[in-house]
């Protein structure tokens, strides 16, 4: 019985005395200060830090095993606040008179407000038989359009009155104002946009208004089913046979002497309808104060 007391007393004293001692001063890379890291408060749980700091060397373990798994890297997000703020001035910003959207909604209120009132100046003229008085002025809504913006604003404004007159008078009205107007308006101020001279503007807008009247005597003839160039053509040869016949010419003009003398009046008279389009609406953009836009001849520069 004694021996198993003093067996089991020497058993507990080898459980209870360490083998080998471990000193804190081994580790002298890895002692480090708790009164450095945290820090200085009045609160009793920092006092007490801090004495248990100054008192004895602490061993940290390493800060990665440390660090909170619930605690995302991500940068803090913007707030709210800031959020609305850049978008109330990113708003202010394009109703600016220089923004983009300022000026996309200005050219496009500036181009419906042109095609009415060329379509209602059109529309009238038709009711009212006084056509032949105004038309000279049916194409300046296209051509002031394509000069204060762009060739696209030109198109929108003849494709706007092309609808408008569509919708007023129906189709045929409609691609009448389309040859005789649209197309001499819209080539007339993109060349004007383009900065050319007045020798290729008289002579493509002259070309331009001679394809647009061919246009409309074709659809004139399929409406009324009856052709009205050889009506023409006609007509021309008699008159030219009696003229030849009252000097004593006993001859027949051909039909090709006939389609040429057709197709030089018929450009004679757009040429001075185009010419006479480019000086009034020449005067009339410089009385607007879009002079330095315009390349004028240097006669009408000096005139006006």
């Amino acid at each position: 019985m004694s021996f198993l007391n003093v067996h089991s007393q020497s058993f507990l004293n080898s459980q209870i005395t360490p083998l080998h001692p471990i000193s804190l001063s081994s580790f002298p890379t890895l002692s480090i200060s708790l009164s450095k890291k945290l820090p200085k408060s009045s609160s009793p749980q920092n006092a007490f830090s801090s004495t248990i700091s100054s008192s004895s060397p602490i061993l940290f373990l390493p800060k990665r095993e440390f660090r909170n798994p619930n605690v995302s890297d991500r940068e803090t997000p913007i707030w709210v606040g800031e959020v609305e703020n850049f978008e109330i001035s990113r708003e202010l910003e394009d109703l600016a008179t220089d923004g983009v959207v300022y000026r996309k909604t200005l050219r496009l209120v500036e181009c419906s407000m042109f095609a009415a009132v060329a379509g209602l100046a059109y529309f009238l003229s038709n009711s009212l038989a006084i056509e032949n008085y105004f038309g000279c002025f049916f194409s300046l809504p296209i051509v002031i359009s394509s000069m204060r913006w762009d060739l696209a604003a030109g198109r929108k404004t003849m494709v706007a009155t092309a609808m408008l007159l569509l919708t007023l008078s129906g189709p045929v009205k409609a691609l009448t104002y389309l040859l005789m107007h649209g197309l001499v308006g819209l080539a007339m101020g993109s060349l004007w946009r383009l900065g050319a001279n007045w020798g290729l503007s008289i002579t493509l807008c002259t070309f331009v208004r001679a394809m647009g009247a061919m246009g409309y005597v074709l659809i004139s003839s399929f409406l009324i089913r009856e052709n009205i160039l050889s009506l023409i053509t006609i007509n021309i040869h008699a008159s030219l046979t009696y003229m030849l016949t009252a000097i004593g010419v006993n001859t027949i003009p051909s039909m090709y002497m006939i389609y040429a003398i057709f197709g030089t009046v018929l450009l004679l008279n757009c040429v001075f309808f185009v010419f006479l389009l480019h000086i009034l609406y020449a005067v009339f953009l410089t009385r607007l104060g879009m002079k330095a836009s315009l390349s004028l001849p240097r006669w009408l520069e000096k005139a006006i």
